[in-house]
This record gives C-alpha cells, structure tokens and sequence, in this order.
C-alpha cells in the first residue's frame, strides 16, 4: 500500500474520531475485516491501528477488539498525571491532611527559628544527610520492625525521589525488573525514564502469583523485583509471613535485588516484618513521611546494605546534592517530639473513617480495599470502558484514575482507582455517591 494511501486512512479514522462522527466506545472492525474492507496486507491493517493507539485515539483489548476512547478528557484525568481542574473533587490523589496541621508547621518553624545552628541550614549537607538525622530515621524504623545502623539509612527528598536514586544506582538500562501487574503508576515512569524493562507478575486477590515469579526467572535475566508488600497501592492488600518468605526464597534462588516501597506501610496495624528484615543483604527499603505527614514535606528515607550506601550516595549528589536541611530538621523534629507517630495514629483512623464511609455508599459494588487504607480498587462491568466512565464522573465534577497508569501487561483492566484521602468527609461522600450513580448506570 502507498505510503499517501496508508497515511490517509489514518488521517480519515482521527478526523472522524476527533469529530465525534465515531464517538468513544465505538468498536473498529477487526483487522483482517479492515484489511479485506480496503485491500490491505494484515500487517498494514495491523499499522493503521497501531498508528491511532500511538495517537491516542484507539485501544486495543484482548479478546475484545479495538475501541475508539474517550478523547475528551482534560489531562489529567483518568491517566494518573497529577492535574486537576479548578472546583473538581478528587478522587485521583491522596494528600492526606488533618486539621491542625498548618499550626503544627507555624509551631515548628517559630521553633527552629529560636533554637539550634540556623546558619549550618543554609549551607551544602552530607549528601545522604547528617548523621543524627539519619539515626532518629533508624529509630523510627524501629517501629516498622526493621533494624538497621544509622550509616544504612539515606535521606531522600521523598519516596519517589528515593526509589529514583535505588534505580539510578543499582541498576542499568536494559536490567529487567519484575513487577505486579497492578503497581504503582510512579514506578512506571521512573522505569520508562531510566531505560529499564519492567515484566508482570500476574496478581491475585492476596498478593503477586510467586509461582509465576518463579518461572519468569527461570526464562529471563530478572535482576530485580518491585514489592509493595505492607498495603500494595493500588490494590491493597498486606502479603502474609508465608509469601514474605516464598518472595525472599525466590531472591535468593535467582539473586534478585528487592525494592520494597513502604509508602502507605504505616497504615497497616500488625503487619508481618519488612522483606528488608527478612532478606537484608539485598533489599532496599524505601518510605517517606508525604502520606504520614505531608506531601509537602518532601523527606524521604532509604535503608540498604551497606555495600550500596557509596552508590547510592553518588546517585544523591548526582540529583539533589541533598535534602534541604530546613526539611530535614522539621522532619527529625518531629520524629523526635512524636509528632509523627501521633500523625500516623490519626491517619490510620481518618483513613479506617473513610473506608467505613465507602463501604456504607458503595454497598453492593464489588470493589477491592484494605480496611485501613487510602484507596480502593472498582472493577466496572464487562462492558463498561473505563475511559467513558472517567468522562462521565469529569462532567459531574469528579476527577478519578483509571486503571491504565498503573497496568503493567498488555491487558489493562477496565477499573477505577478511587483516593479516598484528599477531600472532607462530607464532600467525600457526595463523590462516591456520583460514583456510584454513574457505575451503576
């Protein structure tokens, strides 16, 4: 076919996609029925359509066929990058926050402010941060059930900052990391950036299928595996001793590095230990205190062996030098005072709250969620499109994601993710309620 025919067929399906004459949800013919329609070879076909899901425009579902999408969503909306319309009530983000807190931040500045070496603040830190700033996070770790020295902790400018540096570090581009197919949307971008291969691990209601780890080792060169273990974002589940322990074997076996992402970690009461307490010769923990605090408090922490400490010290330099010491010390503060267990407590309360709340609106739905966390999973009917749904709840003034940032394997399920954390309780439950209407519809 020439090139001008095939391009033109292109441009026929996007106009007519753009301007409505095919509207979302419309199923394309297959691409043997195109290539017969137009005299195509298959694999032409197969380009046009490539060509539209490049675009944008066009999905493609196993064993569904190929859809037009829902285009008209302003960015951010439905794809998990964080922008949201003025007026809009959002279920896309958590940015958790109770009241008080601003006056706990005006009390911590009023203090730094009289008390301790402001002028060392203004200066270049110790690129993993100071000393005793790194051993009040050890303490702190403690409360996780992870022991580990002072010189293994890192402090970062957040978790995300501080799985970038992990990757920056330990790996490089080509490395294969293996994942759950339902992982969080963040993780994604930083493999994308850094040029790493990221491979499913196919999920079940409890955890990641192990046996398929397993056998996904046994036929790739895996270097590494992404685990949320303690309150999986977005599915929430807390993996069990038994799998903790199947996770670390199966490390162990294929000489596998952990990343083990503890970011939503302190809203699980009784949580089994960290991987990094069962294998810490080759596991990187990784938290903050955005969720737990604020997201506006971009401290974060990393504790690793000790033979990666230098690496992952350069991959600092290399970024942010080091986390500005102004936030490091109302960090360690309020570490110190307890302020941050308190906070914790108190979320882990909000977010039980907020659970109960959808359990009483969403009643009925089959939608997936830990008691005590921030989110929920909700499957739509077979034949709801995600995307037309998102739409929907956009017209009705409420922002949600999709499914698809954080979907690893070719088949991306048709789902919402809905942040319970960032609006108040009684605009909360208008949310749901809209949610509920329009899923139900």
């Amino acid at each position: 076919m020439p090139r001008a025919r095939y391009k033109s067929l292109v441009d026929t399906f996007a106009q007519a996609i753009r301007s409505g004459t095919m509207p979302p949800g419309t199923r394309l013919p297959t691409h043997r029925q195109l290539a017969a329609e137009h005299g195509l070879a298959l694999v032409t076909a197969s380009r046009v359509y490539a060509e539209l899901e490049g675009m944008g425009l066009v999905s493609g579902e196993a064993g569904r066929g190929t859809f037009v999408r829902e285009i008209s969503l302003p960015p951010g909306q439905g794809s998990g990058q964080m922008t949201v319309a003025a007026g809009m009530l959002d279920l896309n983000f958590n940015y958790p926050s109770l009241p008080g807190q601003a006056d706990r931040l005006r009390t911590a500045l009023r203090q730094l402010a009289l008390c301790g070496d402001l002028e060392a603040l203004l200066r270049y830190q110790p690129h993993a941060g100071r000393l005793h700033e790194r051993a009040a996070f050890a303490r702190h770790l403690l409360n996780r059930g992870l022991r580990v020295d002072a010189e293994q902790v890192l402090l970062v400018s957040g978790a995300q900052h501080g799985l970038a540096v992990t990757m920056m570090a330990l790996l490089k581009p080509g490395d294969v990391i293996a994942v759950d197919a339902l992982t969080y949307s963040g993780f994604k971008v930083l493999a994308e950036t850094l040029h790493l291969e990221i491979v499913a691990i196919p999920v079940t209601p409890v955890g990641p299928d192990l046996d398929a780890l397993h056998n996904l080792c046994r036929k790739r060169p895996v270097r590494a595996v992404y685990s949320m273990p303690t309150l999986h974002n977005p599915l929430g589940w807390v993996m069990g001793m038994a799998q903790r322990e199947q996770l670390v074997s199966i490390a162990r076996s294929h000489n596998l590095m952990i990343m083990e992402d503890a970011a939503y970690a302190f809203l699980a009461e009784d949580a089994p230990p960290p991987l990094a307490t069962l294998a810490p010769e080759r596991t990187v923990y990784v938290g903050g205190l955005s969720k737990s605090v604020a997201t506006g408090l971009r401290v974060g922490f990393v504790a690793a062996p000790m033979e990666w400490v230098k690496p992952l010290e350069r991959a600092l330099m290399a970024t942010t030098w080091n986390v500005p010491g102004v936030m490091s010390a109302i960090a360690v503060a309020w570490l110190e005072d307890g302020t941050v267990a308190q906070l914790e407590v108190q979320k882990r309360q909000d977010a039980q709250a907020r659970q109960a709340l959808a359990a009483q609106v969403l009643k009925g739905l089959a939608y997936v969620s830990h008691p005590s966390s921030y989110f929920l999973w909700l499957p739509l009917a077979e034949e709801a499109r995600a995307d037309q749904v998102a739409m929907s709840l956009q017209r009705e003034g409420i922002s949600v994601s999709t499914a698809e940032p954080f979907a690893v394997s070719a088949h991306v399920p048709h789902a919402l993710r809905l942040a319970l954390g960032s609006v108040a309780l009684p605009a909360l439950r208008e949310a749901l309620l809209k949610v509920r209407k329009v899923v139900a519809w």
